[in-house]
């Protein structure tokens, strides 16, 4: 609808037209039968059916063991089709990539062909991570799985809360195998509930959540749960290891959903102000709405050009994820969450209503997206990752090093080899080549610019993004006070250089393909959105969003009430 870069075909535009014809009313996509699941918490397996024949399984499976061809690319934009109908279906049905990731990442070679073949025919893999009382201290878990005299493992403890815990054919389970706990006292395994003897585990309850109230966020309690040899993936001690190298994974895929969410609060905001009669004419058409909802659509320009370099940076890129996935989970659903908060201004008290506008949809999405940013790690969890990489940040970006093999490919419309999981580090040796690359990124735009292939504004938002990019290396490399913890003066630096990374992203896609036209408009308005975002008072100019609304679908007529 608005998106800067759409290059992944196949899988997306299948579930578009599957979903299209299941959003007829009573189908299991129309905003209605959305609506009556939500209010009565009940999971949508009717919807989660029509991603199955579509053979949305194949995206979470690696093309080498017969997935999807198009890597996590193409994971991410099948997602956001789901996300933009329904965020709730996205999640419930999403859960199983994120769960069998530990095992694409550090599993052998059988292992990760069992898994392929059992995911492919239908299996719904879950990831149980976090305990009661513990949160996201994951070295707090009190799970152990216990070495048996067979060679196997004797699970005992609980993981809550986690996403499809119930309804999950399998689980990966991160658990203490060494008593004193530690990084190395902590070892990864795939249970197969199925296979578990009886009475050896139960499901913990559903529970009550404020949004994505359908999904099963429910838990499991193991009690002398027996599991073989083969249930561990990697070796004893590696599973924080695993943990954070797969977590870069999926913290690249939870930005489909923030991307689905803000393009359907942007359609509801469209369909309304197109349909809305004011002063003799159209809000649509007075000055102040079509600014609300250009600046949207540019902020939504902005966060898919992060989350699609962030999705190929994976495969081209994967030294540098450390970076790349903390920075777009914190930096992606705050930029979406901001134009969801200026659309629902717009809205007014339609935005709140449960059932008398658009069957409540803007109120369910707003609720359903603002549990993504706590999802795989919160945004304090995120950007406390930047912070302990910010030295090697700082000085990378002083010397301006980057990785201009690996840039360029990440930002062509290219076939993208596997994602090497051996590459994945825990911490960047190099830095993040995406915002290191932009002083030299902009000396090309202003140079192209010259041409008049690019609208003359370009060099000039391009040179004061590199200014701020430089000024958040400054404050990167400024000693911290021992002894006092993190300031939050560390935290600002952090979101910045999560907006600095996104305008970066739209900076080298528009480098990348100048000719587009179309796509340069948009990318030209999100870097506008980007400077305005890290300039506090700052304001693009008034003719500067206008551009945006053309992007814009004609307004759904089932949606204008």
């Amino acid at each position: 609808m608005s998106g800067a870069a759409h290059w992944p075909t196949g899988l997306p535009g299948a579930l578009d037209t599957a979903i299209d014809a299941a959003a007829v009313p009573g189908g299991p996509f129309h905003p209605a039968t959305g609506a009556r699941l939500d209010a009565r918490e009940e999971f949508p397996a009717e919807a989660c059916a029509v991603l199955d024949g579509c053979g949305t399984a194949r995206a979470y499976v690696p093309a080498e063991l017969g997935g999807a061809s198009g890597g996590l690319p193409e994971l991410v934009a099948a997602l956001r089709t789901v996300a933009r109908r329904d965020v709730t279906v996205a999640v419930a049905h999403g859960k199983t990539f994120l769960g069998s990731v530990p095992t694409w990442v550090a599993g052998t070679d059988e292992q990760r062909r069992t898994l392929a073949r059992r995911v492919l025919a239908g299996a719904v893999v879950s990831w149980g991570l976090t305990e009661p009382g513990h949160g996201s201290d994951l070295l707090a878990g009190e799970l152990t799985a216990e070495p048996t005299a067979d060679g196997g493992w004797r699970l005992d403890g609980a993981k809550w809360p986690i996403n499809n815990a119930t309804r999950g054919d399998l689980i990966s389970v991160l658990a203490r195998t060494a008593p004193e706990g530690g990084p190395r006292g902590f070892s990864q395994l795939l249970v197969d509930k199925h296979a578990l003897a009886p009475g050896t585990w139960s499901p913990l309850p559903k529970e009550p959540t404020h949004g994505i109230r359908g999904a099963d966020i429910s838990g499991i309690r193991f009690t002398g749960a027996k599991t073989p040899a083969d249930a561990l993936t990697g070796r004893p001690g590696d599973g924080l290891d695993i943990v954070l190298r797969s977590l870069q994974l999926t913290r690249t895929v939870c930005t489909s959903l923030s991307l689905g969410a803000g393009e359907q609060a942007l359609r509801l905001a469209h369909a309304f102000a197109a349909g809305r009669a004011m002063y003799g004419t159209t809000l649509l058409r007075l000055p102040l709405a079509r600014r609300v909802l250009g600046r949207a659509a540019a902020s939504l320009a902005l966060a898919d050009a992060a989350s699609l370099v962030a999705a190929r940076a994976a495969h081209h890129l994967p030294g540098e994820m450390s970076v790349v996935s903390a920075a777009v989970k914190a930096g992606v659903p705050e930029i979406v969450q901001l134009a969801v908060d200026d659309l629902a201004e717009l809205l007014g008290a339609r935005g709140f209503l449960t059932e008398h506008h658009a069957h409540g949809a803007f109120q369910k999405l707003e609720r359903d997206h603002r549990i993504v940013a706590i999802f795989d790690g919160s945004t304090a969890v995120n950007r406390a990752s930047l912070i302990n990489q910010f030295p090697v940040l700082a000085r990378l970006h002083r010397k301006g090093a980057y990785d201009a093999e690996g840039l360029a490919a990440t930002v062509t419309a290219q076939p993208v080899p596997p994602v090497d999981a051996g590459a994945l580090r825990l911490f960047s040796r190099t830095g993040c080549s995406v915002v290191q690359a932009l002083p030299a990124a902009a000396e090309r735009l202003a140079a192209l610019a010259a041409t008049g292939a690019l609208p003359r504004r370009v060099p000039e938002l391009a040179a004061a993004l590199a200014a701020e990019a430089a000024a958040v290396a400054d404050a990167m490399a400024a000693p911290r006070p021992a002894g006092r913890g993190t300031p939050p003066e560390a935290f600002e630096a952090a979101r910045r250089y999560e907006r600095c990374f996104a305008g970066a992203a739209a900076a080298h896609l528009l480098l990348a393909d100048p000719g587009d036209q179309p796509r340069a408009g948009s990318l030209t308005a999100a870097l506008e959105r980007a400077l305005e975002l890290l300039r506090p008072g700052h304001e693009a100019p008034e003719e500067a969003y206008e551009p945006m609304l053309e992007t814009l679908a004609e307004p759904a007529k089932e949606l204008i009430p």
